[in-house]
């Protein structure tokens, strides 16, 4: 069979040619030809030049293949296997070599596809503490991790994931403090689902979950590295997607979103009390719309008599009921909510001047809602947004507990209540409850829920990840 470039660069052009396909074709001084194809725009192109085109230009004999993987001066060089692999590697960012009249072609390590360096997560701000965040890049991500985890324990396995955009996905755990047999389901579970593209985190976290169609997430999000590595290192399995600043673990417990990073940089009181007032907030700005309608429509007595008379003043007047008051003020805020997030920057912020005073105090001034409707799902709003990973499940609770308010009353709130707390105790994945540890209740996995202890107390990992190695903290005295 004829290996001449001109057949190789022909071979491949027929399968890739879009024109940001380059081919280099070269000679070394002893007229050996050779030709490099890479994708332009996510390969570093100095780095061809100076690690395989200047030390094969300059070989003065003529050189076999073997001979010609001694001279290149990369240290990520790898054998191609046949035309299908070259295709992938080259639109994976890698370049390929071809020497004339040899088999053996070489894949070339020059990947450097544009992204963004490492900074702060918008959405995980802490005070004190580390301040690095995950990128779009996965070497950057797993060079994250492996720079807070140096043990050789730390295992790491990549699987390629969705037909068309071939998306590296990195399943990362720490060998002996992982359940046994949990990476390997959580990959089972990836490679049983075929889809054309993974543009982010979010398509594995559907693959991984066991309960796709829950109503409560079932994966943990985090965009920080410190994060990341802690959960790992109690037992969990970390997830990396090519292309997304957000990393999944796996188990997931709901007392999770009402911890933050900064809660283990600080006294552990101070954290204890956070958390509980996270959750108060979570509580009340679900509860409180549904609240409101049911104390006006059918239970008066709930409201104090002082404060009564001050919301009979205010909504005197007002021509609709109190739950098409609350829906029409919820409806409005999400729409400016939605708005102000969709629109340009600088026309967002004069959207949300506008709507937060002209329209809001308009519609006040008119008699069309009253000031305590505003107030309370303004302040439902501020509430749910002091734990951002639960907003998604916590709107969709508000709008059920307010229909069930303005329809069926102050007993159908109290059953709702009861049936979700059902809900929640039935709900597991990967044999971790997912109200764990109150449902079922793991004395010593409180000490680090809604509670926080010190590190002495917290010297053993969760006992609800059933890992044989559980001992965390060892005191040398």
């Amino acid at each position: 069979m004829n290996y001449s470039v001109k057949q190789r660069i022909g071979a491949v052009k027929k399968i890739l040619p879009s024109e940001d396909i380059l081919v280099f074709e070269f000679e070394s001084a002893a007229g050996k030809k050779f030709a490099v194809i890479y994708a332009d725009g996510i390969v570093d192109k100095n780095q061809i030049g100076e690690l395989v085109i200047k030390p094969l230009h300059h070989a003065a004999s003529d050189i076999t293949a073997d001979g010609v993987k001694k001279l290149l001066a990369s240290p990520d060089v790898k054998d191609g296997k046949d035309l299908k692999d070259a295709v992938k590697q080259i639109s994976d960012g890698n370049a390929v070599l071809y020497t004339d009249g040899e088999k053996d072609f070489f894949v070339i390590g020059v990947k450097a596809p544009p992204g963004r360096a490492v900074a702060e997560p918008p959405t995980q701000v802490t005070v004190k503490g580390p301040r690095e965040g995950f990128t779009e890049d996965i070497k950057v991500n797993l060079g994250l991790v492996r720079k807070r985890v140096k043990s050789d324990k730390l295992k790491i396995k990549t699987l390629t994931a969705g037909k068309q955009s071939q998306t590296a996905v990195a399943i990362c755990y720490i060998e002996g403090v992982c359940p046994e047999g949990l990476p390997e389901k959580i990959e089972k579970q990836i490679n049983a689902n075929e889809i054309d593209i993974i543009p982010d985190s979010s398509y594995v976290a559907a693959f991984v979950s066991e309960r796709p169609h829950s109503l409560f997430k079932r994966n943990a999000t985090c965009e920080k590295p410190d994060i990341f590595c802690a959960k790992m290192c109690e037992g969990r399995v970390g997830i990396i997607a090519d292309g997304s600043p957000i990393a999944l673990t796996v188990p997931y417990m709901l007392v999770e979103d009402f911890q933050t990073a900064e809660d283990y940089y600080a006294v552990s009181y101070r954290s204890t009390i956070l958390r509980i007032l996270r959750l108060a907030a979570v509580l009340i700005g679900i509860l409180l719309p549904a609240l409101y309608v049911c104390a006006q429509l059918f239970k008066i007595q709930l409201i104090p008599a002082q404060l009564l008379f001050k919301i009979a003043s205010s909504v005197a007047g007002i021509p609709l009921s109190p739950s098409v008051e609350i829906f029409l003020t919820l409806f409005v805020l999400e729409v400016l909510n939605e708005a102000s997030i969709r629109m340009p920057k600088y026309v967002g912020l004069a959207l949300s001047v506008v709507g937060a005073l002209v329209l809001g105090d308009t519609a006040v001034k008119a008699g069309i809602i009253s000031t305590p409707a505003v107030i309370i799902i303004a302040f439902s709003a501020i509430c749910l947004y002091t734990v951002p990973d639960l907003v998604e499940t916590s709107t969709t609770l508000r709008l059920l507990f307010l229909i069930i308010a303005g329809s069926i009353g102050t007993y159908g709130v109290i059953l709702a209540i009861a049936f979700l707390l059902c809900y929640l105790v039935t709900e597991q994945d990967y044999g971790v409850p997912l109200l764990a540890p109150y449902a079922p209740l793991i004395g010593r996995d409180m000490r680090d829920s809604l509670l926080k202890s010190n590190a002495y107390a917290l010297a053993k990992r969760p006992k609800v990840f059933k890992t044989k190695n559980r001992v965390r903290l060892k005191t040398k005295k």
